[in-house]
């Protein structure tokens, strides 16, 4: 199963629908592992060691800092990307079947935008 890092301007009413929705979902959120305030490279850095892939609603520099790990050859569990535009609903349907039916490794060093297609 996939674990998760929200990162810390990550939507709360998605993280608790999915995990209403996925009750055994392995997710946390930025703030609570102490990485309020951490900048992108030092959150990826993160979620490097943990072996969590990353949910982000920034489009601009998150992305930027992951494709940087990879190019450097630094492990990227992966990210994802969720523009705030989309409907909440889509977005926990997706988020649901990426954990209940993929494995970590397929995200490894990807960004990937919701909606899945």
């Amino acid at each position: 199963m996939i674990r998760w890092l929200a990162d810390e301007n990550f939507n709360n009413d998605i993280l608790r629908a999915l995990i209403r929705r996925c009750p055994d979902v392995d997710v946390v959120r930025a703030q609570d592992v102490g990485l309020s305030g951490a900048s992108d490279p030092d959150l990826l850095a993160w979620a490097a060691i943990e072996n969590r892939v990353t949910l982000t609603h920034d489009v601009t520099t998150l992305t930027a800092h992951a494709y940087a790990r990879v190019t450097a050859g630094q492990p990227m569990p992966g990210v994802i990307e969720v523009r705030r535009s989309l409907p909440i609903a889509n977005v926990i349907g997706d988020l649901v079947l990426l954990s209940e039916c993929s494995l970590p490794l397929e995200w490894e060093a990807q960004v990937i935008y919701l909606p899945l297609r």
